[in-house]
């Protein structure tokens, strides 16, 4: 694994960024102690995502978007109730 100190990080992101893309790990250190590290983006795995499987199961209020009750309106615009 590399190790780098800030001001090469800033200067070299580029370069490091590339080599990160390639499989490299880099640490990134401040006065000789690692603050940050520099991996290679792993896609998460997991299920995919079907539009519209929920369809059917679920139901939203006629009235979702209509006006609030006054009392609540006056606690969201930081009033007193």
């Amino acid at each position: 694994m590399k190790s780098v100190n800030v001001h090469e990080a800033k200067t070299n992101l580029s370069r490091l960024l590339e080599e990160v893309s390639q499989g490299a790990e880099v640490t990134i250190a401040r006065a000789g102690k690692p603050v940050a590290r520099l991996v290679p983006f792993e896609k998460p795995e997991g299920v995919k995502r079907v539009p519209g499987f929920l369809r059917g199961k679920i139901r939203i209020a006629d009235d979702f978007d209509g006006p609030l009750p006054p009392d609540l309106q006056a606690g969201f615009e930081g009033a007193d109730s």
